[in-house]
């Protein structure tokens, strides 16, 4: 009689809570599907994506502190709180923490009070319960937690354990979904660069066949013109020289010294035409530009009556080896010798140095001078065809220096100023010295 009455006893409070406990997990599952609807994914926004996950673990598990944690090379970084003021850019050592357990397993790990488990890993100060789940992606790799802390000791039921296994799934996926996306926004990124970068060299290279079909059609006309001038000029330059073997008076001389020195320019000009106007077809070989530069110093001098100037050459150290066409950078150097000599008084000095980049592995030739100064203004047309600032300047030279540098895959530089005064170089690729 008293086990029938304890019976009805047990099924009336069945029959009284039951209705109760099915009300509650209906809400509890109500809640589920709209913390889970509510989430919302858009890539760029993975911070407050997680944030909300976080604070919708805590809310539904009713726990005092979530966090979904990314863990890689043996470091965890919390990404997501639902507690304000958590910093968020501190990496931790996983090693000898519950993360790590759920990290090395990758599986759930349920814990009631994890001061009784150290076996488990050591808990934040101040918490017993706990509740980890791995991030697992689509192909299997294990990156991160999503791990729930209680201050008091309590029982995560299958159905808490789920809930917080759905938010870890939608985790997982916007973190990867993060990651792929960054990724191709890296790789568009460098395509861009990549196709900028193309893109440029493709201009380059037209602009350089262009100039080359320019150059290639002004030599046809060049040579043309040229020798129907030169014909003519060289009768004139014949007829000079019959009138300077005669006896004529002071004043006729000045006139055909002055004739003559005209006709000498004409040729000059002719010369420069035809040489700027040709292709750059180099015969590079190996030359030591110590040796080189100071033999074109000499010849400069010897051949152009520069002795009333003063040429310091500063040589580099060791020997400074090029591949270079001879006669094209005896042009380049002869040429700009003479611009520093006609720029400066003379006896003023000029310095000529031979220096060496090896981390850019450049051979540099400067030359400087303190004489007259470019304006700033006109520096950038100082290489333009016929483009001169000097009274019997043919506007010539500085472009045939540049055309000819160019040709050797190097660089011309000019720079001008009061304080500094005028500074040339031309930067040319270092060469491996000959094998001996």
């Amino acid at each position: 009689m008293a086990a029938k009455s304890k019976m009805i006893t047990f099924s009336a409070w069945i029959s009284r809570w039951f209705p109760f406990f099915r009300l509650r997990r209906w809400q509890r599952e109500r809640r589920t599907l709209e913390a889970l609807g509510s989430l919302s994914y858009r890539a760029g926004n993975l911070s407050e994506y997680l944030a909300a996950v976080a604070s919708g673990v805590s809310q539904l598990l009713e726990v005092d502190w979530s966090v979904v944690t990314f863990v890689k090379d043996g470091l965890e970084r919390v990404l997501a709180s639902n507690l304000e003021g958590e910093d968020l850019d501190c990496a931790f050592d996983v090693h000898g923490s519950l993360t790590n357990t759920v990290f090395e397993t990758g599986e759930t790990l349920v814990v009631r009070n994890a001061l009784d488990h150290p076996e488990y890993g050591e808990p934040p100060e101040g918490y017993c319960a706990y509740l980890g789940i791995p991030l697992r992606t689509s192909y299997s790799e294990i990156i991160g937690t999503i791990c729930s802390f209680h201050r008091q000791e309590r029982e995560f039921s299958p159905e808490e354990v789920g809930i917080a296994e759905l938010f870890a799934e939608r985790a997982a996926t916007a973190i990867d979904n993060y990651h792929l996306y960054q990724q191709q926004r890296e790789f568009n990124e460098a395509l861009e660069a990549e196709v900028l970068v193309r893109s440029a060299e493709l201009q380059m290279a037209q602009e350089k066949n262009m100039e080359q079909e320019r150059l290639a059609a002004i030599g046809q006309f060049a040579t043309m013109i040229v020798h129907e001038i030169r014909n003519p000029l060289s009768t004139i330059s014949l007829t000079l020289n019959y009138f300077q073997r005669l006896p004529i008076p002071q004043p006729a001389q000045e006139r055909l010294s002055l004739a003559q020195a005209e006709q000498e320019r004409l040729e000059r000009l002719l010369n420069d035409i035809l040489t700027y106007s040709r292709l750059q077809v180099l015969r590079p070989s190996l030359l030591e530009l110590n040796t080189f530069i100071e033999e074109q110093i000499t010849i400069f001098r010897l051949s152009f009556d520069m002795n009333q100037y003063t040429i310091n050459y500063m040589p580099w150290a060791d020997k400074v080896w090029v591949k270079a066409d001879a006669d094209r950078l005896k042009q380049v150097v002869i040429n700009l010798l003479r611009n520093a000599c006609e720029a400066v008084a003379k006896g003023d000095p000029i310095r000529c140095s031979l220096l060496k980049d090896s981390q850019r592995q450049q051979a540099c030739i400067e030359i400087h001078n303190r004489g007259s100064v470019i304006p700033a203004h006109l520096l950038s047309r100082v290489t333009d065809l016929f483009y001169t600032t000097k009274p019997a300047g043919t506007g010539l030279g500085l472009p045939i220096v540049k055309q000819i540098v160019e040709a050797h895959g190097g660089e011309l530089s000019i720079r001008s100023s009061e304080v500094d005064g005028t500074t040339v170089r031309v930067y040319l690729a270092l060469a491996h010295p000959p094998i001996p």
